[in-house]
Order: structure tokens, then sequence, then C-alpha cells
């Protein structure tokens, strides 16, 4: 039987030794961590349950395919509902927008709160979606740096669209040009965090990401966050993947370019292919440390970070949504300080994602689990216990203002995660969040590619690579890299 090793048990870990356990291999995951999930984990405090990293469930299809692969019904392993609101947006001047997944009801109440005519909305969103329609099945659901999909009659059609896209321009520019409303347009620029980004750098085809959201919907678990990568890691378990937690791998072994397992102490653990779903930073300077490593993939920009407060509050916020953004006064300013100075912003934009609205176990009776998510540049080496420290009396404060309470006296525990520990825990080069930015036009070609140019039967899944950062993304990379497997190493 053809062998396998997986370096990470990450949600693209999991997902690419389930892949992998189908098409026959024997599968070994090994993990650092005493757990599996990677940022997707869980963690309890004081009868509080918190979803340690990611907090948006968006295409649920990427996860149930995974069951429906192995011929499995998802439904008696993972269940989860739609949210009717994806999100609640507050200003600063007491203006509220309940963004509804449904797009014909998000297109009616926009239209009312920002004054804006449903034609150009209509038009925004139809274009949003001729984006991804066009651009999805080649350059997020295959490898973007093999001639077959660079050269294929799809791609060839795609760029005859290529002013569709709105390459050339910025996500900002972009939005500010469909409208007048500051308002929407900062609703809008919203979507170039969903990948670290800045919007006054990305390009306007991230306008494609609102599609995604009134597409298909916005979407919780019923066991929360942590119930997508429990419900993976069990399953490939029954595929017969075997995992090693609690175990480092010290370097991917090369022999005349070609990977032919890992070394995990004084132990050789050979295998037909190496799956790496670490970042790839520490990948090549850890791993690989006497292999070429591509230099110009490696010193590109970090995407953002993020400082998060886990609070337990004694109290029911019932204007509060499963996901909550209260606006900075100035979002430019923000990112300035985020991508230029490597610092918080005075005023910055606060997440406030609470499960125990849909989860009500995750929370004592008439208590609220608040996941407070700012933000951050990566780890450049700021000073990050006086930046907390500044960072929490800032949040406090601006949300306290704007709930109308006395916020401090309601936090009954605390946990802190800052981009260091992010950084520790899940092997992400200075803890970004995303890997690499997209802060411009050729980012996704920037990307680091699904496999490796140089060492035959090395591959690479996660965030830090083709086709990006988040769990619909890191679902595609396990995919992608599957399929590449099996077409190479018959």
């Amino acid at each position: 039987m053809k062998t396998a090793i997986v370096i990470g048990a990450g949600i693209g870990g999991i997902a690419s030794s389930i892949r992998l356990a189908h098409l026959g291999y024997q599968v070994t995951v090994i993990e650092a961590n005493a757990y599996p999930g990677g940022k997707l984990s869980t963690f309890t405090l004081e009868g509080y349950r918190f979803d340690a990293g990611p907090s948006l469930f968006t295409m649920p299809h990427y996860v149930t395919s995974l069951f429906d692969l192995v011929g499995e019904n998802p439904a008696d392993h993972f269940t989860y509902r739609r949210k009717e609101i994806a999100c609640r947006y507050f200003w600063q001047d007491g203006t509220i927008f309940s963004a509804y997944s449904n797009t014909d009801k998000f297109i009616a109440a926009a239209a009312k709160t920002f004054q804006v005519e449903t034609t150009r909305l209509k038009k925004y969103l139809e274009r949003a979606k001729k984006k991804y329609r066009l651009t999805a099945p080649l350059f997020l659901e295959r490898s973007l740096h093999k001639s077959s999909t660079l050269l294929s009659k799809k791609t060839l059609a795609a760029l005859f669209h290529l002013p569709t896209y709105q390459l050339e321009e910025t996500l900002h520019s972009a939005n500010k040009k469909s409208f007048n409303n500051p308002k929407l347009v900062q609703l809008f620029d919203r979507y170039a965090t969903y990948n670290g980004s800045n919007p006054y750098k990305t390009s306007g085809m991230m306008t494609l990401i609102q599609h995604l959201e009134s597409e298909y919907g916005t979407f919780i678990p019923e066991e929360g966050m942590v119930a997508i990568s429990k419900s993976l890691w069990e399953l490939s378990k029954r595929q017969g993947v075997s995992y090693l937690l609690s175990t480092k791998v010290d370097q991917i072994l090369v022999e005349h370019g070609v990977a032919k397992g890992v070394v995990v102490g004084e132990k050789i653990m050979a295998a037909d292919v190496v799956v790496s779903n670490m970042d790839v930073f520490p990948t090549y300077r850890r791993l690989l440390p006497n292999e070429k490593a591509p230099e110009k993939i490696l010193q590109q920009e970090r995407s953002s970070s993020a400082v998060i407060f886990y609070w337990g509050i004694q109290q029911s916020f019932p204007d509060l949504e499963l996901h909550n953004i209260f606006f900075s006064d100035d979002y430019k300013a923000e990112f300035e300080a985020i991508f230029s100075s490597y610092n918080i912003a005075a005023d910055p934009t606060i997440y406030v994602n609470i499960t125990s609205k849909d989860v009500p176990e995750d929370a004592p009776q008439n208590c609220e689990n608040w996941f407070v998510m700012i933000n951050t540049p990566a780890d450049m080496g700021q000073d990050w216990e006086i930046l907390v420290k500044e960072l929490r009396a800032v949040v406090i404060d601006k949300l306290s203002r704007q709930l109308k309470c006395d916020l401090e006296a309601l936090i009954v525990c605390e946990k802190v995660l800052t981009p260091p520990e992010i950084a520790r825990s899940t092997q992400s080069h200075l803890g970004a969040l995303y890997g690499a930015s997209s802060n411009t036009v050729g980012s996704a070609f920037l990307r680091h590619p699904n496999f490796s140019k140089r060492i035959k039967n090395l591959y690479f899944c996660g965030g830090s690579v083709h086709p990006g950062g988040g769990i619909p993304l890191c679902l595609l990379s396990a995919k992608i890299v599957a399929e590449l497997i099996e077409k190479e190493t018959p």
C-alpha cells in the first residue's frame, strides 16, 4: 500500500488525509499540538465555551462533500443551519444595518438604510457573481501553477472578460465608483479583511466575496465552529488515517530531489508522498534547511493578524447577532496603521462573535460568550503587552458607549490571544492569519503552489498556499493536492 505523511492537523491537513485515504494511501498525520484542528479548535473558561479561531462559516458544501466522497451521509455526523442575518453592522453615529443572507432581502434593506437605488445594488452584486463564476473553477478549484490550467479553453474564455474583474482598481475605488454612500462603501470594503488584506490596496476582484456571502449564505454548526474540524477528524479516522499528536517533525527527508518521508527525533518515517499543512515559511526554514527556498514567495508581505479577547459576559444583549461589526470612523487610517505603521489604529473596527446566540450551552443562562477580534499587523517585534493593555481600554470604552452599558463590570472571565501566541500555537509565520497578503494585483499568482517545483512528491495545503486562507479555501487546497497526487503518483 502507498503511504503518505501529512505534516499538521489543521483543517487543510485533515481534509488532505481524508482524500488521500480515499485514493488508497495509508496516511499518517503528524501534529505538534496535543489536539487536531489547528486554528479551528476550542477551549472552555469558567463555564463559557469559545471557538479559538475562525468564526465565520460559509460554503458548507466544501465540508459535506468530504462525507459524500467516502459514501457517508453528512447529516449523520455534522449538522448546521443557515443564518437569516449574516452580520449586524454598527456605526458610531447610531446607524445599524442588518445584512441578510438572502440577496433580495439584503438589497431591500441596504437600499433603505443607505439611500441607494436597488438597481445599483443589483448591478454590483451581478458583477460580483460574474467574477466568481468565471474565475472560481480555474483559480480556486485547480492548481494555478500548472500549464494545463493556464492554457485551458476556460482560462482563455475567462481572460476574454478581463475588464469585468477590475484588476487595475483597488477594492475601495471599485466600491466608491459604485456607491456614493460612505457607510455602504465601508461595508463592502470590509470584505478585504476576509483574507487579511487592505481594501485600499487589494484589487477590485475582491468584490466577489460579497457574492459568496449573499449567494451561499452564512451558517452556524449546531455544536459551534469546532464541530467542523472535530467531525472531519473523526471521519478521517474512520477512513483509517493515523494521528501522531504532540509530535514535531524535525525535517522533511529529501534524497536526490525526491521527498522520501520525515525525520521525527531520531526516527525516520518513510512515505511515498509528503504533504505539508504547515505555513510554507517554517516548512522551508525549519524542515527543509538544505533545500533552495523560494525566497520571493517567503518574503511577501504578510496578511494582517489579530488580537482576540475571549470574554465571559454576565448579561445577554438582544440587539447583538452571531456576527457583529463596530466600525471605525476612519477606515483608511486603520489600514494605514496596520500595513504601513505596523501598529493598531487609535479607533479600530471591532468584531464581536457570540456563538451562545445559536448554541445556548456555550454560556451560562442569560450570559454570553464574546469572541472580540481586532485586526492588527503581524508580529514585527511590537511591545504587545503595552499594545494589548491600551487596546483593551479602547475596545471596552467604545463598546460601552455604543451598547450603553458598563462593559468592564460585565466581564467575569478573560483570555487574550496575540500575534506572537498565534505564531507559536499554529506555526503561522509572524502570526499572520492568512499567510501572504493580497495587497497587489498579482498576489494570487505569487502564492506558493500546492506542489514543490524542485522536490518531487512534496505537496502543500492550507492557508499559506494557493488558493488562500479561510476554511473554504483551505478545504479547496486539500482537493487540489489530492488531484495532483492522483495524476502525478499513480
